[in-house]
């Protein structure tokens, strides 16, 4: 009992060079969703993607991310979470090797779905791992607001990243980077992290296979029905065959004695909610970035540099938000209120954006919108996240983790794949009209920040009627 209080009391002493880890964790799982946006361009003219296949440089770590975070929550509780952490941490590595050198489409698909499986054992192990190492309830929100900060300065500055390293060196380095980063956490992760509780079980495999086979096939659905046809024998297939496997999914889980997903967690105050408007959020969020990027570079025509550079202020508003002020506002207004100011500012950004004009320049049509819709993905992420977690057990951390990080994944991935089937098409019917290159183009992208818009306002709707107010 005396050894095992010494060590508790040396990785207390060492609790926030872990928090620093943590957060470099999960700053590289969001970085690597977001990174390759600026990339886009020069990855598709190096490898020859078409224009609607570009999308899947992002659905292919989402998908995977989102298809096995709950194996990985599960994995993190049964096995102990520093081991699947560490585990995570390897596959990233090897995967970004991979993804760099990529020499077609095909491998670099490959090398994102690697990287997203390696990041969703990552991501729920990361978060356990914080709530088991930060017990003081004042203490829990400040990590919380540096975890929170980390995951979305991630977003943002992946994008600045992205640019520079895109511009000055080779879109390839976007990958790299990863290496000597995982390397770093690889070295440092049994001298500053906990070996995390393990319980008993089984892995529910079936169920993993099944969630994840029906995820990718419903994603791949919505992608494909562009050239397909919504009404077309292959799309309607595709689409029953994914709701086929969901209601599989569900019928082994209730039937399963340790199932990948037990229905009495989601009885845990606001959790159904809550994960409801989070998975919103990230469908409002992710095309926010993904079309600013391709706007920045395909309508106002700046390089991959200055499109990073453009973006700079939404990470400096969101680390400043997040660490200095979410926190605060959470305590003196409680979550509800804050989740509810941050999706109504980050709806209004995006409607602002959607009156973007071929004509426009950063000051006007890019600079007021971006800090707006940071400031709103500031204030809603960090609640949004503490709904979702905090009513569960102790032992069943790192499922109810899993579950909030697959339904912002799960929302990112859907949320992108069907603006992106509707601003293609909207793009390719205006191109038929006879109407010129950018505008038809600008006219996708319009369309893209209105519907993301749509996504913000039903989250705010949701989180209005169905989240109870809490402090």
């Amino acid at each position: 009992m005396q050894e095992r209080n010494l060590v508790s009391n040396i990785y207390y002493e060492k609790r926030w060079i872990a928090l620093a880890l943590l957060c470099t964790a999960q700053f590289m799982v969001i970085m690597d969703t977001s990174i390759i946006g600026v990339a886009l361009p020069a990855i598709k003219n190096d490898l020859g993607y078409a224009q609607s296949g570009l999308q899947w440089i992002f659905n292919a770590y989402v998908v995977l991310f989102a298809g096995i975070l709950l194996l990985g929550g599960r994995l993190s509780d049964l096995f102990g979470a520093r081991k699947i952490f560490m585990c995570g941490f390897v596959i990233l590595t090897a995967a970004s090797l991979l993804a760099g050198a990529a020499w077609s489409p095909e491998s670099l698909n490959t090398g994102r779905a690697l990287q997203g499986l390696g990041s969703a054992l990552i991501a729920p192990a990361a978060m356990t791992l914080l709530m088991t190492t930060f017990t003081d309830p004042k203490e829990l929100g400040k990590a919380f607001g540096f975890w929170g900060a980390s995951a979305a300065a991630g977003g943002s500055a992946g994008v600045f990243l992205g640019g520079v390293i895109t511009e000055w060196t080779n879109w390839r380095w976007v990958f790299y980077i990863n290496i000597p980063m995982g390397l770093v956490v690889l070295s440092l992760c049994k001298a500053y992290l906990k070996a995390g509780r393990k319980n008993t079980g089984k892995i529910d495999w079936i169920g993993a296979v099944l969630a994840t086979a029906a995820l990718i096939i419903l994603v791949y659905a919505i992608v494909s029905a562009e050239n397909a046809g919504w009404g077309s024998s292959r799309t309607i297939g595709l689409l029953a065959f994914a709701v086929i496997l969901f209601v599989i999914f569900i019928f082994t889980q209730r039937k399963s004695a340790d199932p990948l997903l037990p229905f009495h967690i989601l009885k845990a105050p606001n959790l159904s909610a809550g994960n409801i408007v989070t998975a919103l959020l990230a469908a409002a969020w992710i095309p926010l970035w993904f079309f600013l990027n391709l706007y920045l570079q395909q309508i106002l025509k700046l390089n991959a540099f200055h499109s990073g550079l453009a973006l700079l202020p939404m990470t400096i508003t969101i680390m400043i938000t997040m660490v200095g002020v979410t926190g605060k506002l959470v305590v003196k207004y409680g979550v509800k209120a804050n989740l509810m100011a941050g999706l109504i500012f980050l709806t209004i950004s995006l409607l602002v954006f959607s009156m973007g004009s071929v004509n426009g320049t950063f000051l006007s049509s890019v600079l007021p919108a971006s800090i707006l819709g940071a400031l709103g993905m500031s204030l809603a992420y960090i609640p949004g996240t503490m709904i979702s977690v905090s009513g569960v057990k102790p032992e069943e951390t790192g499922l109810a983790s899993g579950i909030v990080n697959t339904s912002y994944q799960v929302g990112s991935a859907l949320g992108l794949a069907i603006i992106a089937v509707i601003a293609t098409s909207v793009t390719k019917n205006s191109l038929i009209n006879g109407v010129e290159e950018t505008t038809a183009l600008n006219a996708g992208f319009k369309t893209a920040f209105l519907g993301a818009a749509i996504l913000g306002g039903l989250g705010i709707i949701i989180a209005a009627v169905k989240i109870k107010q809490s402090k």
